[in-house]
């Protein structure tokens, strides 16, 4: 296939300058010494200087860093994965059962690698003017580019830490007294608003689009989505003034000046600053939901489905591809329109490996996905599953039973249990089940390849499949299949993996940050948009709500928004969270969400169920709560709202206030 490119020039990988040892902005080691040595050469030219930009933007971890190994607490700090594994590995474990503290943050901690960017970033932008050689346009791009890193580790320390150090374009010198460094945080929207204008001038410089093998440099569109993003962040109930703040943040205020952390005041319009942020997005023309057309095997829409050509219906497109190949490798990350912003990521493609079975094929078999997960995903015509229709019913007792069914290049097995019959596509293109077909086509050795893999106690991926290792099954009975192309292999001859492209800012989000932004205003907003000009009015339009909601919906082939569910902004927003966690499965959105709606708590507290992994095939397929200790031992406790600043910085920096609950 033409579109198994290995892609090496993207953003972060184009790191020619040497990388230095992590360090943080109030550090005095050998490594400032050293580079104040080489920056007379550093900016001698053109040529070292765009080394040392790229040098610095190499600091940055891979997104898709969210499995194992993880920068960020991600999927399995959350109600949508558990894994037996490891927490030295799974960071996001380690969180979640408690082993996470101030001294030890489990590889987390970026906060000192951020302000290495910050201090580099700075130093860029103070002595650019040095390279003689560097023409007005050099100039004007390679600002875009550090506009962007600064902004971009702000980013990273806001979405961990909460409220950040902001430096504005102060470059600390070296080797000071501890009083020179000591400084305080500012607040949550004082971090807003300075990232989100540091965005803006990115965006000033930034390109509309890169060429294909520039694909993971950010763009005009990545800068804009990222403000999406945090405007709609600020705007929810937890940054925003409503009882979640009052309930999680109310007592936090600054020693230095009693300043309140979080805004404990509701401003609406916030809301409509949000849906201003997306609308530009959306109105730059060059981004849409990804589809593929509609085949010969595409299964026929449900009766309740528009079949108007998409976006208005879900007429022509094939729902099961169109999702798939965003995430398997089939379709180019790089030509993909939904990626407002993307990169090819080498640890989704590794951690891919976790969802195979051991024995058979080369897997390590604990990539879980809880029952919750699967109970969310809707029937093939929208219906939940406990109010299933006659057309598309939903049973739990017995199985599939007649013919395989084939439909979009997926077999469905007819030994699977009739609780995955009659599911929408995105549950097939993500979900791992028992009896779930697995290709892996690229091998030639049949023994390793079309295989029905089945996660019962004795199963061939179940408990007693794993080759001695305890820990090397699914405990839920599910498996992440997300990111695994048919062709994929781990182990036998030929055994080969497609390249996977991580999505960091999908269209699709931007399209539900518009719905969920306008859903929450209940009087009417008049915004100039600072950029064009142009001035939009914001209200609870719900045509424009219904616009953007359901083409996220049509795309999966499901009906769209119901005048009834429209006339209620309880009903849609409850929709839309759950869109969001069916949408953006193992994405590393929903830690976010949960946060920012103020419902952590209330996720959280959900005790995790799956199937029956320690029953045979007879038993197997009832919900159980998961007996293990991994399970029962896991915390739920407002301090996980964000990670803890390391002790070390803490320590150096009379004035920096811990995160709330971590003080001890």
């Amino acid at each position: 296939m033409n579109n198994r490119i290995i892609y090496l020039t993207v953003l972060f990988l184009l790191a020619f300058f040497p990388l230095f040892q992590s360090c943080d902005f109030l550090d005095t080691d050998d490594y400032f010494f050293n580079e104040t040595l080489q920056q007379d050469s550093i900016f001698s030219n053109k040529r070292n200087l765009e080394k040392y930009v790229w040098g610095t933007a190499a600091y940055f971890p891979d997104e898709g860093r969210i499995f194992g190994n993880n920068y960020t607490p991600g999927p399995f700090a959350t109600d949508e994965g558990f894994t037996l594994f490891g927490t030295g590995e799974f960071h996001g474990m380690a969180f979640v059962l408690g082993e996470v503290k101030p001294n030890n943050l489990y590889g987390m901690d970026i906060w000192g690698g951020m302000y290495q960017i910050i201090r580099k970033s700075n130093t860029i932008l103070a002595r650019m003017d040095e390279a003689q050689d560097m023409t007005a346009t050099d100039k004007r791009d390679l600002l875009g580019y550090v506009y962007f890193m600064r902004a971009y580790a702000y980013y990273h320390l806001l979405m961990q830490y909460g409220p950040a150090i902001l430096l504005g374009d102060n470059v600390l010198e070296n080797n000071e007294g501890p009083e020179y460094y000591n400084t305080h945080r500012a607040t949550y929207d004082e971090c807003i608003e300075y990232i989100c204008g540091e965005l803006e001038k990115a965006a000033q410089y930034l390109p509309v689009e890169v060429a294909i093998n520039f694909f993971g440099r950010p763009t005009k569109g990545a800068a804009y989505g990222l403000i999406s993003r945090l405007r709609l962040q600020a705007a929810s109930p937890l940054y925003n003034g409503q009882s979640a703040a009052r309930i999680y943040f109310g007592d936090w205020k600054r020693k230095t000046d009693g300043a309140q952390y979080i805004s404990q005041t509701y401003d609406e319009k916030k809301w409509a600053l949000a849906a201003l942020a997306a609308k530009r997005v959306m109105d730059m023309g060059i981004y849409k939901l990804h589809t593929i057309e509609k085949q010969g095997d595409t299964p026929p829409l449900p009766a309740n489905v528009p079949s108007a050509p998409f976006p208005d219906g879900a007429g022509g497109i094939d729902p099961f591809r169109s999702y798939s190949y965003m995430f398997n490798g089939e379709s180019l990350g790089s030509q993909n329109k939904e990626f407002v912003w993307g990169r090819m990521s080498g640890n989704v493609l590794d951690y891919t490996r976790h969802s195979f079975p051991v024995a058979i094929m080369g897997g390590w078999n604990g990539m879980g996905v809880t029952q919750k997960v699967i109970d969310a995903y809707y029937m093939a015509d929208g219906r939940d599953i406990g109010n299933s229709s006659l057309e598309y019913p939903y049973s739990e007792e017995g199985f599939m039973g007649g013919s395989d069914k084939t439909f979009s290049g997926y077999l469905l097995k007819n030994s699977i249990n009739k609780m995955y019959v009659n599911r929408e596509m995105r549950f097939y293109a993500s979900i791992g089940f028992s009896e779930c077909f697995w290709t892996a086509s690229t091998t030639s050795e049949t023994a390793r390849k079309n295989i029905v893999v089945t996660y019962y106690k004795d199963g061939n991926g179940g408990k007693e499949s794993n080759q001695g290792n305890v820990d090397n099954y699914p405990i839920t009975g599910y498996v992440l299949r997300k990111y695994i192309h048919p062709d994929d292999a781990w182990a036998g001859e030929g055994a080969a993996r497609i390249d996977k492209p991580f999505p960091i800012i999908r269209y699709a989000e931007i399209l539900l940050s518009y719905a969920e932004a306008l859903n929450n205003l209940t009087t009417s907003y008049t915004l100039t948009d600072t950029v064009s000009g142009n001035e939009y009015t914001f209200t609870r339009d719900v045509e424009e709500i219904r616009s953007a909601f359901n083409q996220v919906r049509f795309r999966a082939g499901l009906p769209g928004l119901t005048e009834a569910e429209l006339a209620s902004p309880e009903t849609v927003q409850k929709l839309i969270e759950r869109e969001r966690m069916i949408e953006f499965l193992f994405e590393n959105r929903r830690y976010y969400d949960v946060r920012r709606w103020g419902i952590y708590e209330e996720t959280e507290n959900e005790p995790f169920k799956g199937m029956d992994t320690d029953a045979g095939k007879e038993s197997f397929y009832y919900r159980v709560h998961l007996n293990h200790s991994k399970a029962r031992n896991r915390i739920v406790d407002k301090k996980l709202i964000f990670l803890p600043i390391s002790l070390d910085e803490i320590r150096k920096v009379p004035d920096l206030d811990q995160n709330p609950g971590w003080e001890d």
